[in-house]
């Protein structure tokens, strides 16, 4: 699918029978091959699909007597159906579990590990609060199989608040949340659409509270940027925001058959307005884009160009917000859907299907996919050798390891008093002179190691032997006992 051409058509409610068999959402992305299936099939084209549905009610729309009407955040004019005020109340529900699990007060470098106990409290609850907040004939729907759709919809919930292990966020978690809304909409959750008046519910009473919950458990918890490209990417955490918000200020149109790839609303701020802190501040109440960017204002510190490259170019684009609205959904596709660290943890039941789409054109290898490792180049477990025996091998040998001093080399230096000397070879002569090593002065006598508890002293000279002193050669310089002249 084109990311660049927005979708004539909408995701199509499942027709769910008494046939159909659900299925428990499974990892199927290991390699770089299998991004390379996942970008034809089934699954992405319902994800593409749903972006483009969502992105197209967010355009402005011209009025039979000419007007314009912006769709803004906390616009009263946006419809919200019962499901869509439902999930609102499910994520205030979470919200309010932060209050029950306050940030952990020690020091640490990463992630606060109280998060990890928010998470747990979510597993534990989510099912109870999914059969409270959607309709019976959504959460109830396949009970009596071995896999209800339940099972599908906890999967997507529950791995879009981050990660509990690694303690982070990033656009792949904010892919299954999208994922479970793309659930509901295909068990028929929602009400028959009128001009895209429930996907503009969706985006504008369940998405953005959601962003709000995301960056309350990031302020609360420090969660990491998961997978973060740094200054070189577009933002730490989301990117949906960036996608509807500037489809809110695209030039107004009709039906979506209407819309340009380039211009703006009227009274549409200026996109350099996004490295200008009081603009921004103004926007934020009104358009995704500008909340998304404040959000970036309130973590970050440091002019804008510095610490969001990417945002500060793009504010840069002269043809207005619909041609940043066509670039944002292209870049989507590149830098989410393509991409193998992103997508990997991405599951695939029987809403998002991991089945060819018939209808999808062949999809080469990207640079990105290609480099990633795949089943056929991933080296095999190697058996590692035995350590190996120092004292049992029969390499290279030191030329003294055939003696029968057990592989030792010969004792010429230091010894202890009442070292054994006993071997079946000859003693090695210790040399005179100067080179004589250093003994200890009573070395000659060779005694007898001390008694356990005994005192390690010298033996006092026997009656009739030679002093120990003078048995030690000396080594003084020939000239010590000369005196200087007179």
């Amino acid at each position: 699918m084109d990311a660049s051409k927005p979708s004539s058509y909408a995701l199509q409610p499942l027709p769910v029978t008494s046939g159909h068999r659900f299925l428990v959402p499974t990892k199927r992305i290991h390699d770089g091959d299998d991004v390379t299936f996942f970008l034809s099939s089934r699954a992405y084209t319902d994800i593409m699909t749903f972006i483009f549905q969502l992105n197209a009610a967010m355009i402005p729309r011209k009025r039979e007597e000419g007007s314009i009407k912006e769709w803004q955040l906390q616009d009263p004019e946006v419809h919200h159906p019962r499901v869509v005020q439902d999930v609102a109340k499910l994520l205030e529900s979470l919200n309010a579990i932060i209050d029950e699990v306050p940030p952990d007060p020690g020091p640490r470098r990463f992630g606060n590990i109280s998060f990890r106990k928010w998470y747990e409290m979510v597993q534990e609850r989510i099912s109870g609060l999914l059969d409270r907040h959607l309709p019976p004939e959504i959460s109830k729907l396949g009970s009596g199989e071995e896999v209800p759709a339940k099972a599908e919809l906890v999967a997507y919930l529950v791995g879009s608040f981050g990660s509990s292990q690694r303690l982070d966020y990033g656009t792949g978690h904010e892919l299954s949340f999208l994922a479970f809304l793309g659930c509901l909409w295909k068990l028929g959750a929602f009400p028959e659409t009128e001009d895209g008046n429930q996907e503009r519910g969706i985006v504008l009473g369940i998405i953005e509270p959601y962003l709000q919950l995301i960056r309350r458990l990031i302020l609360t918890y420090t969660l990491e940027p998961a997978g973060s490209h740094g200054v070189w990417g577009l933002d730490d955490h989301s990117f949906l925001p960036y996608v509807f918000g500037s489809a809110q200020f695209a030039p107004a149109i009709a039906s979506p058959s209407d819309i340009v790839m380039e211009g703006s609303c009227p009274n549409a701020p200026d996109p350099a307005d996004v490295a200008k802190a009081s603009a921004v501040e103004r926007e934020r109440q009104r358009n995704m884009y500008f909340s998304a960017i404040g959000f970036i204002y309130d973590v970050k510190k440091g002019p804008f160009w510095e610490h969001s490259h990417v945002l500060f170019d793009i504010s840069g684009v002269k043809a207005g917000w619909a041609k940043i609205n066509k670039g944002m959904l292209k870049m989507y596709n590149a830098e989410v859907l393509s991409k193998f660290p992103v997508v990997q943890h991405f599951p695939f039941g029987s809403l998002f299907v991991w089945e060819k789409d018939p209808a999808a054109a062949e999809v080469a290898k990207s640079v990105h996919t290609s480099s990633q490792p795949s089943k056929a180049t991933m080296p095999s477990v190697r058996v590692q050798p035995p350590l190996r025996d120092p004292l049992g091998e029969q390499g290279t040998r030191a030329p003294w390891a055939g003696g029968s001093m057990g592989g030792m080399p010969p004792a010429s230096g230091t010894a202890a008093p009442w070292a054994s000397r006993s071997s079946s070879t000859a003693a090695t002569s210790v040399p005179n002179g100067p080179n004589q090593p250093t003994r200890a002065p009573w070395a000659s006598t060779a005694p007898l190691p001390p008694r356990a508890g005994g005192a390690t002293t010298a033996p006092a000279p026997q009656a009739g032997t030679t002093s120990v002193q003078s048995a030690v050669p000396s080594t003084r310089a020939p000239w010590a006992d000369r005196r200087p002249p007179t």
